[in-house]
């Protein structure tokens, strides 16, 4: 099958992005993810850098990918039951060694669980418009729970949200020196987001992958849809986003990152919004294909979205060996973590482009692949390398 390059761009997008965000997860507390108030107090190059990040990355490259896992869901069907369920079996296996050995942000395994639910709602869908609407209901479901939980939360800040200073020791203490200690942390902060999985955000995830999945099969990830069509689209879809976005951002610094609104009423507008955005960045780029094509950077990160796995796995070596094996963490402001990122971007791209010219596959995906085939009792008639 003839690899849709545009959709590995935004692949590669989406991967590239995520660190954006994550960057802060390794090098900050885990409190600071979403509060820039996590110390008590922010500076005001904190604040913009935030709302910055906010209004244009925070949930939407993560939504983005999960638009194309369902989307991806979707061009699986033909492999059969067999294959799908050993290749997301596998997936989660991968998360969970992961996020125990290796960093507690990991998303594979959420996808991979997910995934396991939502293919056969998928392959099971009488029609496009509703795989898409049952998408969409899922979605709605979770910004629902979210709010729910943030009418019955209390008022008073846990120290998830501002840490003491104790907390602050030991979780500085616990990443820096490993060992079992940092792995039972690990298995802790698993296993509690495993709760939230089923909870609130299971149900979103879900909804994307669906919706991915929806505008697959209708040809629109495909691109076969006109360029004025998507350049159309992508604009407004990115407007509304950031209009349903921005008076949250706005509300969040006026009531000083107070808790019961910032970690749950409030972040209900951006996980509303991220879904507009998402697919309007997509669309911008299947719409400006003809003249993006031509970039060097943009073939550059297209071969980052045909390694995915493998550069997703490269970014927690990298930034797990910086922060927590070189000592890095806690030692930047939110904004001078930025700078670390084109660097881990730079390596991406070179390996991903290296790699690609001997083999068609990363080494992870390669691996993935033979596992699947392995698990599925299925030849493989194509070599993969």
């Amino acid at each position: 099958m003839e690899r849709n390059i545009t959709l590995d761009f935004v692949r590669g997008v989406a991967i590239l992005g995520i660190l954006l965000l994550n960057i802060v997860a390794f090098g900050l507390p885990k409190a600071a993810y979403l509060n820039p108030a996590w110390s008590g107090s922010v500076t005001d190059s904190d604040a913009w850098t935030w709302a910055i990040l906010d209004l244009f990355a925070q949930v939407k490259f993560l939504t983005l990918f999960a638009l194309l896992f369902g989307a991806g869901l979707q061009m699986l069907l033909h492999r059969g039951k067999r294959w799908i369920q050993s290749r997301l079996t596998l997936l989660v296996l991968l998360g969970f060694m992961h996020g125990i050995l290796l960093w507690d942000g990991d998303i594979l395994l959420a996808y991979g669980l997910v995934g396991l639910v939502c293919w056969r709602l998928i392959r099971d869908a009488p029609g496009i418009r509703s795989l898409f609407n049952t998408g969409v209901m899922l979605y709605l479901t979770g910004v629902g729970v979210l709010l729910l939980l943030g009418f019955i939360s209390g008022d008073a800040p846990n120290r998830s949200w501002i840490p003491d200073a104790a907390n602050l020791q030991y979780e500085q203490w616990w990443k820096l020196n490993g060992g079992t200690e940092a792995i039972s942390n690990r298995i802790d902060l698993l296993s509690s987001n495993l709760v939230a999985l089923g909870a609130q955000y299971g149900w979103q995830l879900a909804g994307m992958m669906l919706m991915g999945a929806a505008l697959m099969r209708s040809g629109w990830l495909r691109g076969e849809f006109s360029l004025h069509h998507y350049r159309r689209t992508g604009l407004w879809l990115i407007v509304v986003g950031m209009l349903i976005n921005i008076p949250a951002i706005y509300a969040q610094w006026h009531v000083g990152w107070m808790y019961r609104w910032c970690a749950f009423l409030l972040q209900a507008p951006r996980e509303l919004s991220a879904p507009f955005q998402t697919v309007g960045y997509a669309a911008l780029a299947f719409g400006y294909w003809p003249q993006l094509s031509r970039l060097w950077l943009v073939n550059a990160v297209a071969h980052v979205g045909r390694m995915a796995l493998s550069n997703y796995l490269l970014q927690t070596v990298i930034c797990t060996t910086l922060f927590f094996r070189m000592g890095w963490f806690m030692k930047f402001d939110r904004l001078s973590l930025l700078a670390v990122v084109p660097a881990v971007w730079v390596i991406n791209i070179l390996f991903s482009m290296l790699w690609l010219r001997f083999f068609r596959q990363g080494p992870v995906e390669w691996l993935w692949r033979q596992l699947t085939a392995r698990a599925a009792g299925v030849s493989l008639k194509h070599p993969a390398r």
